[in-house]
């Protein structure tokens, strides 16, 4: 009788790991959950079956390379492949895209719901792929599952294109022999989230070009125009206003006169600069509370984050609990990609009330962060069992309000950001003009006399 190895949760929602003997992975399953056990990873023993094929004269499997390079080089005629070396790593120039894991699953969802085998699939998506980071790292996934590991472990080897979630669902999808199911649904929540991130990255174009073309207008005007007229009023030897002076300034300022680098050099450099601090400040704990509380009560913005936000936890977790991933699991997977330290605080209470017992919408509640109608319609589904059905229409219904959002707050921009532009350029032409208006007075009072 075959012997299955699991990894499980119990019900305080802490692993396990052991082994029984069973016929098949689905008995092997039912003795787990009868030990009070939630099953993870259940997969069967290979080492008889590796000796035995190893006595009879057959092929070893092939073993990968520690470390792989990949440049988009083509072999030259006749040249072998490097042997691989099991257990190690793949580094390749770039990184996976997202468009491309999306398409990847979409096609492995197809292939197995025709009912070719999962290895023979691996293999056609691995030819059809371009060189790249992800044709690497499928490589070593079809070996893994060649030499007998399970899909779900090969994948979690390679986090730089499979995240955690991404190999959770495959495990619960093999798990429970629903794997083109798992993937299908994978494939769509990967397309409904690149679908909502496209939607604010394009709304944002249009605000950044107008800033860009608004600051490269202004700067020009600073660094070759005011000198022009700054030499007519000194020609006049005149006393300037203190606008005039301060505009003048500004502009020997960034066109660098009297000064080592051109202020012109600084306005560039500090979007970088203000980015790269940011970025560095966010790596800690403590950035990451300021900084997401902070976007979640900006005026106008923390209803776009907010928004973006619960679309994006409620639809993983949806995804993962119809999955059959465990609730306590989903909960954990969905905190660590919620991307918002506020909800991840959130959702860890909820996971600890879950695991004494409790209920999920009131930590929700108490928190504060969601709509009262976001907590209603979780304490609904927790009610009537369909918990996932009523998340993914949580997540459906804030995708239309993140679309809302990012149309009303484009419809803010575009009106300030006029506004701006005008009154930068209107201070200009003021502080330009004084000089002539206090010149003109005083010839004409000079005529008079």
């Amino acid at each position: 009788m075959p012997t299955y190895q699991y990894e499980a949760l119990d019900t305080a929602g802490k692993p396990q790991r052991g082994a029984v003997d069973a016929n098949s992975s689905e008995e092997a399953i039912q003795q787990i959950r009868g030990q009070g056990y939630f099953p993870t990873s259940v997969r069967e023993q290979k080492g008889k079956d590796k000796g035995s094929a190893a006595a009879s004269g057959g092929s070893k499997p092939k073993k990968k390379s520690f470390l792989s390079l990949e440049f988009g080089k083509k072999k030259k005629d006749g040249e072998s492949a490097p042997k691989k070396k099991k257990g190690g790593f793949s580094l390749a120039i770039g990184g996976v895209k997202k468009k491309n894991l999306t398409l990847f699953t979409r096609q492995l969802s197809t292939l197995q719901d025709a009912g070719l085998p999962l290895l023979r699939s691996l293999q056609i998506l691995e030819q059809q792929q371009k060189g790249g980071k992800l044709k690497s790292i499928l490589g070593f996934v079809v070996e893994d599952v060649e030499s007998g590991t399970s899909l779900s472990e090969s994948m979690a080897k390679q986090p730089k294109a499979f995240d955690r979630l991404y190999s959770k669902m495959v495990n619960a999808g093999e798990i429970g022999g629903v794997l083109d199911i798992i993937l299908q649904r994978l494939a769509n929540f990967m397309e409904k989230s690149q679908r909502l991130r496209r939607r604010i990255k394009g709304a944002m174009i249009y605000p950044i070009v107008v800033i860009l073309i608004a600051v490269a207008i202004v700067s020009g005007i600073m660094i070759f125009v005011i000198p022009k007229f700054e030499e007519i009023f000194n020609d006049f030897d005149t006393e300037l206003p203190p606008l005039t002076q301060w505009l003048i300034n500004a502009s020997n300022w960034m066109a660098g006169k009297g000064e080592d680098v051109p202020g012109f050099i600084y306005i560039l450099a500090a979007p970088f600069l203000i980015f790269f601090l940011l970025k560095i400040f966010r790596r800690t704990n403590i950035g990451r509370g300021v900084t997401d509380w902070t976007l979640l009560h900006i005026p106008v913005i923390a209803g776009l984050v907010e928004k973006t936000t619960v679309a994006r936890f409620t639809r993983t977790l949806g995804t993962l609990i119809s999955a059959g991933v465990p609730i306590l699991e989903a909960i954990n997977i969905t905190r660590d990609t919620c991307g918002n330290w506020v909800f991840e605080r959130a959702l860890t209470q909820v996971h600890d009330s879950i695991r004494e017992g409790e209920t999920f919408a009131e930590p929700l509640r108490e928190a504060k962060i969601v709509d009262s109608l976001v907590v209603n319609m979780i304490d609904v589904g927790e009610e009537t069992g369909d918990l996932d059905v009523m998340l993914m229409k949580i997540a459906d219904n804030y995708d239309e309000e993140v679309d809302v959002a990012v149309q009303s707050l484009l419809s803010l921009l575009e009106p300030l950001l006029v506004v701006c532009l005008g009154g930068a350029v209107g201070v200009i032409v003021i502080a330009l003009f004084l000089p002539l208006v206090k010149l003109i007075t005083n010839v004409s009072e000079s005529a008079n006399s």
